[in-house]
């Protein structure tokens, strides 16, 4: 093993599991110092210039720190692209791809007027954007910070997405515009969660993309499957990510809200994890 490797797991191992710190180590030596992988696969001796070695221990600080990777390294891997993330915005889930595939899939050689609210970094609106190049995408978010990282991401992978600040809880809400689809990540996480949460999730990412109180974890979903019978065209569909405890109640609550066709999709895992249903 090499002893640069080998220095990087011991100062994490207080903070990491075993496996969690090897990966992270050759993510840091390959990816981010831009090492030689087979010189680390074969025990060679490294020795890293001053400046080199300052990066590493900055990165090693800010991971003892619980500082998720994405955010040291400044983006996170959705969809096949890379996408700047700040502590303003949630990190991308591999899960949140599933949902991404799922209206691809069926909105193929289709242009669409897509819909995404409470967008983040954008993967969403701008993945959908690069796969259905004839869609028309508009996508919403309460955050300024959220979206001027949205916009960078943008443009950095160049396609035409309409960014617009909007707090979707505020009453009134309306558009000249239909749409064929909304989709939506919603804040699921219930407040009385946070202490079985991982210290990187819960001290870096933004509360305000995660949590709902506790007496009401649909709030987000009543409220935007509300919008969506004013702003869904004739057959159009809503699509959500959900917390896989409340896969029943939201399906039961599109229900009462006259959608058709609602599904409770399993993501990889066998965990209930999409609804999409049918206006």
């Amino acid at each position: 093993m090499n002893s640069l490797t080998s220095r990087i797991r011991q100062t994490l191992q207080k903070t990491y599991s075993p496996e969690e710190a090897k990966a992270l180590a050759m993510m840091i030596c390959c990816d981010m110092l831009g090492l030689n992988a087979l010189d680390i696969y074969t025990g060679k001796d490294i020795i890293l210039s001053a400046s080199t070695h300052c990066e590493l221990e900055n990165i090693l600080l800010r991971l003892q720190k619980h500082e998720p990777i994405q955010y040291i390294r400044g983006f996170a891997e959705f969809y096949g692209n890379s996408f700047r993330v700040a502590p303003g915005v949630l990190i991308p889930r591999p899960e949140t791809v599933e949902l991404v595939e799922m209206i691809v899939k069926e909105h193929t050689a289709m242009a669409p007027a897509v819909l995404d609210i409470g967008t983040g970094s954008g993967c969403i609106a701008i993945s959908l954007a690069k796969a259905l190049p004839k869609a028309k995408v508009t996508a919403w978010d309460i955050s300024e910070e959220a979206l001027t990282i949205a916009r960078y991401n943008s443009e950095k992978l160049e396609v035409n997405v309409r960014f617009e600040k909007q707090d979707v809880l505020l009453e009134g809400i309306s558009s000249e515009v239909q749409y064929d689809v909304i989709v939506s990540n919603p804040p699921y996480i219930l407040e009385g969660e946070k202490l079985a949460m991982e210290a990187n999730v819960l001290e870096w990412e933004p509360e305000q993309a995660l949590f709902v109180p506790d007496n009401d974890p649909l709030l987000f979903y009543r409220r935007i499957a509300d919008l969506g019978r004013e702003l869904l065209l004739p057959n159009g569909k809503i699509y959500f990510e959900i917390n896989q405890a409340y896969g029943n109640e939201v399906r039961d609550m599109l229900r009462e809200m006259h959608y058709k066709e609602i599904e409770v999709i399993n993501d990889f895992f066998g965990n209930p994890r999409m609804v999409k249903a049918n206006k």
